[in-house]
């Protein structure tokens, strides 16, 4: 019995490992994929306006 205690840890991780996999994969793409895609390309504009407005603090 000393190999089922020994092997249900790795196969239980497997499972859950498997079954995330499968989650995000199914998560890609889809009806959300239009809005996930707009709110990153908003927070990388965001992000690149940022890092290009001229710095005039403490001047």
């Amino acid at each position: 019995m000393d190999y089922v205690s020994a092997l249900v840890p790795p196969v239980v991780m497997a499972v859950f490992f498997i079954g995330l996999v499968v989650t995000i994969v199914k998560s890609q793409g889809g009806p959300n994929k239009a809005k996930e895609d707009a709110a990153v390309d908003a927070a990388l504009s965001r992000a690149d306006a940022a890092q290009q407005s001229p710095r005039t603090e403490g001047a």
